[in-house]
């Protein structure tokens, strides 16, 4: 199953509601992207995202995985191809970890040795060593180290899809940074099709490939990170995502992106950065080594370019580029 997702004017009203909680959305998910919907409480960012595997059915609209209507395919048969992540993790608390995390390859017939494979497997890839943690109940794990069995389970059939609804919500701020940086690294081993809900825009800015912003059920803006903090669409978006603040505009912006070819500088006693360094660390150091410029290496630590005061302050403006908007976004 293709992890391309497809939303076509879906709408979906709930019972003696005044409004629709999602009015009208038409927006695709490109495979592998991690994708976040984002706005306040009540905007249908959580009721858009179980439409996908259908803990709600639409009012009205389609909506598509990997070409085909959701509606075309049994429910248990969907739900088995699309991990699903919630706040409250939901573990089994009768059963250990290992068994946990294989639930649903068991109930795929798959036979005991590549359950066992894949569990270990998984374990290691979310940072719980197997001989540790498999004969462990879930009582006996921390609430991050049980976010991680968690996503763990939610991958152990390699689901296309993954579904995750405030998974780190309810975690402390130095446990949810260290999952942020987690989930960062495992998707860039296994680039799964990501619908991550949140009402945290930090936390949306730093792992979104691109953002879906909601107001009262309808989509406002749908762009990336980036395009968003520098062109909202409106005084809504603005306030929601801080769009005035520069420092969040150049945490998004690397030093490879705008860096000047190199010149007599890079041969110099000039502080050095990776290309990877974004603006943000990079107007840091400027700062506070009180230099105009600054070196930008690659990984074997050659000079291939170099940043300016003057460059990096010009990044602080908005672009003019033109926003992707709700409009454009439609099928």
């Amino acid at each position: 199953m293709s992890g391309i997702i497809e939303f076509d004017r879906v709408s979906k009203f709930f019972p003696g509601a005044v409004r629709p909680a999602v009015d009208a959305v038409s927006l695709d998910v490109q495979e592998g992207h991690l994708v976040v919907l984002l706005g306040p409480s009540g905007c249908g960012k959580t009721t858009l995202m179980k439409m996908v595997n259908r803990l709600y059915e639409p009012t009205g609209g389609q909506i598509r995985v990997g070409g085909t209507e959701i509606n075309r395919l049994k429910v248990t048969e969907l739900r088995r191809k699309i991990g699903y992540v919630i706040q409250q993790v939901g573990l089994f608390p009768h059963m250990r970890i290992n068994k946990n995390v294989g639930v649903v390859p068991k109930m795929l017939g798959w036979d005991k040795n590549r359950i066992e494979a894949r569990v270990d497997e998984l374990l290691e890839l979310v940072g719980l060593p197997p001989a540790e943690y498999r004969s462990r109940y879930p009582g006996q794990l921390s609430g991050g180290q049980q976010q991680r069995v968690g996503l763990a389970r939610a991958l152990a059939a390699d689901p296309t899809i993954m579904l995750m609804d405030e998974p780190f919500a309810a975690i402390d701020n130095i446990t949810r940074t260290r999952l942020q940086d987690e989930l960062l690294r495992i998707q860039g081993t296994v680039r799964k099709t990501i619908l991550f809900v949140t009402h945290d825009v930090e936390e949306a800015i730093k792992l979104a490939d691109e953002i879906v912003i909601m107001q009262e059920g309808k989509l406002i803006q749908y762009d990336t990170p980036l395009n968003i903090l520098t062109n909202p669409s409106n005084e809504f978006v603005a306030r929601l995502t801080g769009a005035n603040d520069v420092l969040r505009r150049l945490s998004l912006q690397t030093a490879e992106a705008i860096m000047l070819p190199p010149g007599p500088e890079t041969t110099s006693t000039f502080k050095q950065v990776s290309k990877n360094t974004d603006l943000r660390e990079a107007l840091g150091l400027l700062l506070s080594s009180r230099e105009e410029t600054l070196v930008v290496t690659d990984e074997d630590g050659k000079p291939v370019g170099r940043l300016t005061m003057d460059l990096v302050r010009s990044q602080t403006q908005p672009t003019g580029k033109k926003a992707v908007s709700a409009t454009s976004t439609e099928n």
